[in-house]
């Protein structure tokens, strides 16, 4: 089968939100970017300096993900060159295995033909991250609130999120399993059901876009942040400098160790000014949410 060289986009992401644990995400404007050409074996290439230590053939993880959606659908697919060049920094709660996953579906999609909707494209993702955040923040863009049994698919998409973005980047990496094995293995009910009710008003903040209440309600989380965040330099001073510069809320960005700070639009190059001057061991790096989610187009020669 000939194809035309073509490039994939995938925006980062930050997941959780606080109480809205493996549920809620948020698309970033930091971007994966794949340039696919033809090739007589699979072969990645990574422009940036932190991503030299991937494997480059069919282990990677963009590789791995678009075989097995080949696999899925019992189609021979055609090897490819990946060149990437990407923003997302790895093993730091910004979602860089969710973009990889997503693009590798796409570059699936497209390769053989298969024009899924992207409603299937985000099942495959959760199906493979074991949850859907990330995944269908990256694929839709802007914000997500998600259910996935394994089975069934739900997803509120809310296209548009006006705030700022300020992520706290420390200068060590935390491996999402490392993180996920400090997480008890079961909760009280008492405190599920405190932890399940901040959830659900934290989803309906977000979906109103009420980012006051969200941002008060991130900060009562009691499925994961009370156990990972003594893995954080300076946790409680950041949150309490957070609220001093007027804020609206921080949290643990996915599994970390990056954390994630909502401001009012326009807020986030001061807020990010005072946690610079405040905390100089972590990179206090400004963002917006991405509106546009993946997106893949011929290379134009």
């Amino acid at each position: 089968m000939s194809w035309k060289e073509f490039s994939v986009s995938v925006p980062a992401s930050t997941a959780n939100l606080g109480p809205g644990f493996d549920s809620i995400g948020l698309a970033l404007d930091l971007h994966l970017s794949i340039s696919v050409s033809p090739a007589p074996e699979w072969l990645v290439e990574y422009s940036d300096e932190g991503y030299q230590h991937l494997t480059s053939g069919i282990d990677n993880l963009i590789v791995s993900t678009a075989l097995a959606v080949a696999e899925q659908f019992n189609c021979a697919l055609s090897p490819a060159k990946l060149s990437v060049v990407t923003d997302i920094p790895l093993s730091r709660g910004l979602g860089s295995s969710a973009a990889a996953i997503a693009g590798g579906i796409e570059i699936a999609d497209r390769l053989l033909g298969l024009d899924l909707p992207m409603t299937e494209k985000v099942k495959i993702g959760s199906a493979m991250e074991g949850h859907p955040d990330n995944v269908s923040a990256s694929f839709l863009g802007g914000l997500t609130i998600s259910y996935f049994d394994g089975n069934e698919l739900e997803v509120i998409h809310v296209p548009q999120v006006e705030i700022g973005v300020v992520i706290l980047v420390p200068p060590t990496e935390f491996l999402t399993t490392e993180s996920r094995g400090l997480l008890p293995q079961s909760l009280e009910h008492r405190v599920a059901t405190r932890g399940s009710a901040a959830g659900n008003v934290l989803s309906a903040a977000l979906a109103s876009g009420d980012w006051e209440t969200a941002g008060r309600l991130m900060e009562k989380d009691t499925f994961h942040e009370p156990y990972r965040k003594n893995k954080f330099p300076d946790f409680e001073a950041i949150r309490q400098a957070c609220k001093d510069a007027g804020a609206f809320g921080s949290t643990i960005s996915g599994a970390g160790p990056s954390l994630f700070i909502a401001t009012k639009n326009g807020d986030e190059e001061g807020v990010a000014t005072r946690l610079r001057s405040q905390f100089p061991h972590y990179e206090s790096v400004v963002l917006k949410p991405s509106s546009v989610g993946i997106q893949s187009r011929e290379t134009v020669i």
